[in-house]
């Protein structure tokens, strides 16, 4: 038995570990590095395995920085079966697809730049949308929660509630191997408690070994309720000074989350009901319109409105603006709008034209409601840049900057803790945080039985396990 880590390791994006038992390679997860330009490197990198030599994937949910490399590991040679959660597969393909555009988009502008300076250089996509239906392909089977499947000879996964974004799951690894078991478990992201629109993350069993993200893993959520105030005082602020509110975004679980709170605003009195909501990702619109179909990963309350005529992500001025045009023409808003649009980080999409015509001024809001990683536009906003580089452009920082943590998505320090607490593990392996994150949370560990992997570190795992034993529930 043993265990290998492929990305996430010292820091946030790109998860990918490998597990090789009783003759049975499985990925858990196979994501996109995301960033700064420089992980364009990454992604094109080797894996650090045969893409042929995968007989499975294991998805513990669809966000590109745990889904987003699948089409790329199709393209080198995989020919194995992809399972995830219901929720996980209809989402996986509306950000796969989006990912391929994207990326489409992006090498046809470079080329275009590239023949007027005459330069001979050609740039091509990571993958194409070929490539992301041919990945898409592979889901062919499909999981609950809490039902163990036997994925092969000695090898039994079971998916539980993650509470993180619609369909996400933490996996239990129960392998068995030359008289050896042993008890895996992969936190996943986990969300955090309390929620209105998603369940909380379920308690985990007993585990041997752990391999747990640590996003949050050194600070505490300040409380939603609080949060939500903030986010109605920073949009009526700022509708005071004329200015637009723009909202950067995470397509899944964000936006959606922060709909249902826009909702609530304009019901209760708090905003204004001719306040204009301009929801500007297509991406977005098609994960919002899923959580009917998937209303059984949700709270018992949001579940019945998703099921019943009342409509939880409604607010009286909500436009959707699918195509570019109706995208540009926001920009005939001076004041007056709240403008959502992706990627939550400002590493691509459409939020960046609305921070080109927004960031510049004084009577302008942006509120971060999500985790940036470093090096991303939006982490440089948020430490305090006084211009950065918008669309090719220096773009002067004027406009007033809120980041609100208690919307995010992820467990804090306290419910991590409280989740790992659960598990008893004989050793962590901590993955998916910033580095002086991770060792900060490490500290809350018990010594000796806690690690930091850095990629293309394996381990043996019969070195935890015990002979003809396995974890209790």
């Amino acid at each position: 038995m043993k265990l290998s880590f492929h990305g996430a390791d010292l820091g946030v994006t790109g998860s990918c570990h490998l597990i090789e038992c009783a003759g049975t390679r499985i990925l858990i997860d196979c994501g996109l590095f995301q960033g700064g330009r420089e992980l364009d490197e990454e992604n094109e990198a080797p894996f650090g395995f045969n893409a042929a030599d995968i007989d499975f994937v294991l998805l513990t949910h669809a966000h590109l920085d745990h889904c987003g490399r699948l089409p790329l590991l199709a393209k080198r040679g995989f020919r194995g079966t992809v399972i995830s959660t219901s929720a996980t597969r209809d989402l996986a393909r509306i950000v796969l697809l989006d990912s391929a555009h994207l990326q489409e988009s992006e090498a046809e502008y470079h080329n275009k730049k590239g023949a007027r300076r005459g330069e001979e250089k050609h740039y091509a996509p990571l993958y194409n949308t070929h490539d992301v239906l041919h990945s898409l392909d592979q889901f062919t089977q499909i999981v609950r929660y809490d039902h163990p499947v036997q994925i092969a000879s000695g090898i039994t996964a079971t998916w539980i509630d993650a509470g993180h974004i619609l369909g996400s799951a933490s996996i239990v690894l129960d392998l068995n191997e030359a008289g050896k078991r042993c008890r895996l478990v992969f936190s996943g992201d986990l969300g955090s408690d309390g929620r209105k629109l998603l369940r909380d993350p379920a308690i985990p069993p007993k585990a041997d070994v752990v391999v747990m993200e640590t996003t949050y893993g050194d600070r505490l959520h300040k409380p939603l309720d609080l949060s939500i105030d903030e986010l109605y005082g920073a949009i009526v602020d700022t509708f005071r000074r004329g200015g637009n509110v723009v909202i950067p975004t995470f397509a899944l679980e964000r936006t959606q989350e922060i709909l249902y709170y826009l909702h609530e605003g304009v019901t209760q009195g708090k905003l204004p009901r001719s306040m204009q909501v301009f929801l500007d990702s297509p991406m977005a619109i098609s994960a919002t319109e899923l959580f009917r179909q998937h209303s059984d990963c949700c709270t018992e309350n949001a579940a019945a409105l998703l099921q019943g005529k009342a409509d939880p992500f409604q607010v009286p001025g909500l436009h959707f603006c699918r195509d570019a045009a109706d995208s540009m023409a926001i920009n005939q808003f001076s004041g007056g709008a709240v403008i959502m649009a992706g990627a939550g980080m400002c590493t691509g999409g459409r939020i960046r034209h609305h921070l080109k015509h927004n960031l510049w001024r004084q009577n302008a809001s942006i509120v971060f409601v999500g985790f940036a990683s470093v090096g991303t536009l939006a982490r440089k906003i948020i430490d305090g840049a006084r211009t950065v580089r918008v669309l090719g452009e220096d773009i002067a920082v004027k406009a007033n900057i809120y980041t609100i943590n208690g919307f995010s998505a992820h467990a804090d320090r306290d419910e991590l803790l409280a989740w790992h607490n659960h598990t008893h593990a004989t050793h962590t392996f901590l993955v998916h945080g910033e580095e002086e994150v991770m060792r900060s949370f490490a500290q809350l560990l018990p010594a000796g039985k806690v690690s930091l992997p850095q990629t293309g570190y394996s381990v043996d795992l019969a070195t935890y396990c015990h002979p003809k034993k396995t974890a209790k529930h």
